[in-house]
């Protein structure tokens, strides 16, 4: 999950990844290691009332095949359906892969390269319209169309078509994907992949009416498959779900749907944020919040907080990308010199200290299956000017570094201007406005030399980190994930080897070696591990942390202990 993942938006929340979207990896779980203990809610919601969500920023964009980051994944569960999703529980009961439209998570045949899937009966779009297997057609395949398929790169990664297939708006039907009869879908596979029923479970292969979404239309009016539907939506101010009458708790195992509605408010002030959950009065008794800020943290210690509080690892990794086609980063020595330079306990107090962060040195988080624990740049400044001088740059130079215009953001950003003038390198920060900034940094024609950002497993498997992150293979004109856009033969060869390992943890292990290879070269500087404090208002019942939205609160479980008119 981007930007995940990546990493998430700043909305309920509010961390940081890329996407982006999926799972929080193996090792995740809902233990309260940061505020020190607490479930966070009751255990059992009632039926009825409206879950209220207060947040900092917007979603990226409603429409699945165009945002993929962890606040807006979670959102999605709640207004569409695919073939499969992701379980509903704390810990690994949140990462577990299960049917949702589809009869069951799919039939391999052609060596995993070729899947069949048998779709539920009384399954509709809001509509009223059958949800069939020309729908799911027609929806995956939105995923190649160059203006909307800046989401998930999953689609374009997984599915065979045609090298100048352009989605269904342009190109009209995908014939690898066959539709023998309204409720059969077989679906053909570039390379075989054995787990694809994961993949499937991101929100780009989301059917839909053929024929629908063209432009921005789901952006402002989805067509919803799940328990809610759009009844209101004012861009960057409000967002109301209301019950979808279509949805039928009998075709679904994961959501409860227990809540009348969702009204989401964005654009409040974080310190705001933290006070009205704190206090908890009226209907913010019945709200989300997100990640406190740091001068909040000592306030949650209290008894009556630490009950209505979840924390730990949101399970994803905040980075700084280093482009390799730019002048000075193309140079292998100054990138290691950037990694050497900045001073990993400075971020960490930048984004609240030990108890919201832990200092980054792998690219791949702790909760990652596989993940070898190594720091190979530890912060030394003599060798960063050291290898500055061997590529002749010991004079100085400038480089513009783009950021979220967000707080937090903004003091990892100085923490990073700060350690790189030891050696010599002028920092412009460049501050992009949030509900765009994955946008702008996934587009390498706007992307300037270095940008934060984050990247969030997209489900329980270092296959999810990796590729999506360094296959030179894979980068695109937009959406694109290769923030480096490096692209090293010898990188892409070794990802291929590892995609065609059938056993699935010697795959993990395989992806944490590759991860030290991946680091000789710095197209990346791993930064910090964030960590979630999560206040939830009093009446929330049914919160936990889910390992498959970096961290935060899962939205299909979560609903009223006492639902009010």
């Amino acid at each position: 999950m981007r930007r995940s993942a990546a990493l998430t938006s700043v909305t309920m929340t509010a961390v940081l990844a890329l996407s982006a979207c999926g799972g929080g990896g193996a090792g995740g779980g809902t233990a309260s290691q940061a505020a020190g203990g607490g479930t966070g809610a009751k255990a059992t919601p009632a039926t009825g009332g409206t879950v209220h969500v207060l947040a900092n920023a917007d979603f990226s964009h409603l429409d699945p095949v165009r945002g993929f980051d962890g606040g807006v994944n979670n959102f999605y569960r709640l207004i569409y359906r695919g073939l499969t999703t992701f379980g509903a529980g704390p810990g690994a009961e949140g990462t577990k892969i299960v049917p949702d439209l589809a009869t069951d998570t799919g039939k391999p045949s052609n060596d995993a390269k070729t899947w069949t899937f048998t779709l539920k009966d009384n399954i509709f779009f809001e509509d009223g319209t059958p949800i069939t297997s020309e729908a799911v057609k027609f929806g995956f395949s939105r995923a190649f169309d160059p203006e909307a398929g800046i989401g998930s790169p999953y689609g374009k990664l997984l599915l065979d078509a045609p090298k100048d297939y352009k989605g269904p708006y342009l190109s009209g039907d995908l014939d690898t994907i066959e539709t023998p009869d309204p409720k059969t879908v077989v679906i053909h596979l570039k390379k075989p992949f054995a787990d694809f029923p994961s993949a499937l479970a991101l929100a780009n292969f989301t059917p839909f009416p053929k024929g629908t979404g063209a432009g921005a239309a789901f952006d402002s009016k989805p067509i919803a498959s799940g328990p809610y539907k759009v009844a209101s939506y004012q861009r960057n101010a409000s967002l109301k779900l209301v019950r979808n009458p279509q949805w039928k708790q009998e075709t679904d195992q994961v959501r409860t749907a227990k809540p009348d509605a969702f009204e989401w408010t964005f654009g409040l002030d974080p310190a705001t944020i933290d006070e009205r959950m704190l206090a908890g009065q009226g209907t913010d008794a019945d709200a989300l919040g997100q990640s406190i800020q740091a001068a909040t943290v000592a306030r949650v210690q209290t008894p009556q907080i630490k009950a209505r509080t979840l924390s730990g690892l949101n399970g994803c990794t905040t980075y700084m990308g280093l482009n390799t086609t730019k002048k000075y980063l193309s140079d292998v020595r100054v990138r290691q010199a950037i990694n050497y330079a900045i001073d990993k306990d400075t971020i960490v107090a930048a984004m609240g200290g030990s108890l919201l962060a832990q200092k980054g040195t792998s690219i791949q988080p702790p909760t990652v299956a596989g993940r070898v624990d190594y720091d190979p740049y530890p912060y030394n400044v003599e060798q960063a000017k050291k290898l500055l001088a061997e590529a002749g740059l010991s004079g100085g130079f400038s480089l513009t570094l783009d950021t979220r215009a967000q707080p937090k953001m903004a003091a990892v950003s100085v923490a990073v201007q700060e350690a790189l003038k030891q050696i010599g390198i002028d920092v412009k920060i460049n501050n992009i406005d949030t509900s765009t900034y994955y946008e702008v940094i996934g587009t390498p024609a706007k992307q300037n030399d270095m940008a934060v950002t984050g990247w969030c497993p997209d489900w329980a498997s270092g296959a999810t980190f990796l590729p999506p992150l360094f296959d030179g293979r894979n980068i695109t004109s937009k959406g694109n994930s290769n923030l480096a856009q490096i692209n090293d033969k010898g990188i892409n060869a070794r990802i291929d080897e590892i995609a065609a390992m059938t056993d699935v943890e010697q795959a993990n292990a395989a992806y944490g070696e590759l991860d030290k290879e991946i680091m000789k070269l710095a197209p990346v500087v791993p930064l910090a591990y964030e960590k979630l404090i999560l206040v939830n208002g009093a009446n929330i019942a049914g919160a936990y942390q889910s390992n498959s939205y970096s961290g935060g609160v899962d939205l299909v479980s979560v609903g009223l202990a006492k639902p009010t008119k």
